[in-house]
């Protein structure tokens, strides 16, 4: 750990700090909403001394997002939520600008990782910020004597609810999550639009792959598969989907594309992309499987999406052929290439969501947070969606900031819809 203008922190390389500001800066004119909220939220510091703990992907958008808390009042310290995917230069800035601590740098290795997660429980928080469920995870193993202080928190990612519902429904889940990706403007957008173009950001960077005439095998129909597939079909790509929920793949059918199990779309594609946040959706049998030259991406939020200790025993050797791009030789001659190291290959190899789409996020993570603080007396140590107005109200002020205009009921529209009485 460093101090960098008297603020404890630790960060690549603090020379980095103006490239980071100017990119920070280009990020907010993308990003209205927040920008709304940040101004109120200057002018009544409803989130004034609360200390908030922000363990996110340290993006441009997440700097903006800690801004604004800040300039709500808020105590704000940074760390990641992914080894891979901060930007180093939007630390420094954080540190050397906003007088925010960050504890993160890109390719950070496990144990850096945790340690960087305790450096920010070193603040004691009383609001968690989580993309993952990391920093909960960690309080509740590691830091149990800090839990009486906590007032409640929020996560971002469809992962993370997972397991926080998994912690609730177990009944080790000790303070109030609001779980920001259950918000329609969070998943039904950051999800869909934004994972579907950066993830084919992060691939094309990484390999220059030529989509159009590429079998790409997407694995996992969610929102966010749905967007991958959406913008691959859009760029001339042959699209399979995998899928284990009966519903999802008949939806998936319904919208044009080939459906099968993973052990017939392995002999057959070209790129694969996983999004299903489990566990070994591709596994040694797949491998075993696959063409020569097959591209593996992960964009679910860890990397055991991927089989990759089966990948490493199956191979007879490995090398780093471009920037993210690590070839696997194996006995038979055959080469599988995984992008990233198995890890957010939107965020690792590019620079994640488009600001547009990660607005509408973070605005719905920075009223959630003013929600708990105001609300966390009455809250219970349990999972709970966004609250409707706060959805509504962030979905409003993003068509207001596009200049699009929708109608309104009438009185009698409204009075029609509340009533039973009529009918044909």
């Amino acid at each position: 750990m460093v101090t960098a203008n008297r603020i404890k922190c630790d960060v690549k390389d603090m020379n980095l700090a103006g490239k980071g500001r100017a990119r920070i800066e280009w990020a907010n004119q993308w990003m209205p909403v927040l920008g709304l909220i940040r101004k109120r939220f200057i002018k009544e510091r409803p989130l004034a001394a609360v200390r908030v703990a922000a363990c996110l992907h340290v993006t441009t958008e997440t700097a903006n997002l800690a801004i604004t808390l800040r300039d709500g009042g808020a105590d704000v310290v940074v760390c990641a939520s992914n080894p891979l995917s901060t930007q180093d230069d939007v630390a420094a800035s954080l540190v050397a600008d906003s007088g925010i601590p960050v504890f993160a740098t890109k390719g950070e290795d496990d144990s850096t990782y945790y340690s960087h997660i305790h450096a920010a429980l070193e603040f004691h928080p009383e609001i968690t910020m989580d993309d993952g469920a990391d920093l909960v995870t960690t309080i509740l193993t590691k830091a149990q004597a800090q839990i009486p202080e906590i007032l409640g928190g929020t996560e971002e990612t469809t992962t993370g609810v997972i397991r926080l519902r998994s912690m609730a429904k177990q009944g080790v889940l000790r303070f109030p999550i609001i779980a920001v990706n259950d918000a329609d403007t969070k998943h039904l957008f950051d999800n869909r639009y934004g994972t579907g173009q950066s993830t084919l950001d992060g691939i094309i960077r990484a390999t220059n792959l030529l989509f159009a005439g590429l079998r790409v095998v997407i694995s996992g129909y969610g929102w966010c598969g749905r967007g991958v597939a959406l913008r691959a079909k859009g760029m001339g790509a042959d699209v399979i989907v995998t899928e284990v929920n009966a519903t999802r793949a008949l939806e998936a059918v319904m919208d044009g594309y080939r459906v099968m199990p993973m052990g017939e779309a392995a002999k057959i594609g070209d790129v694969f992309i996983t999004l299903t946040g489990d566990k070994s959706v591709i596994a040694a049998e797949h491998f075993k499987l696959m063409k020569d030259g097959a591209v593996i991406a992960n964009s679910g939020h860890f990397n055991v999406e991927v089989d990759i200790p089966a990948l490493e025993k199956m191979s007879h050797g490995k090398r780093r052929t471009r920037d993210y791009v690590d070839e696997y030789s194996l006995g038979d001659g055959r080469r599988i290439y995984l992008l990233g190291e198995g890890r957010l290959i939107n965020l690792t190899a590019a620079e994640g969501h488009p600001a547009a789409v990660m607005d509408m996020s973070f605005a719905n993570q920075a009223l959630s947070v003013e929600y708990v603080v105001k609300n966390a007396k009455k809250l219970e140590a349990k999972v709970y969606s966004v609250p409707a107005e706060i959805d509504h109200a962030v979905a409003r002020l993003k068509l207001d900031s596009m200049g699009v205009l929708i109608d309104k009921l009438s009185p009698d529209q409204e009075q029609y819809l509340a009533s039973w009485s009529e009918g044909t």
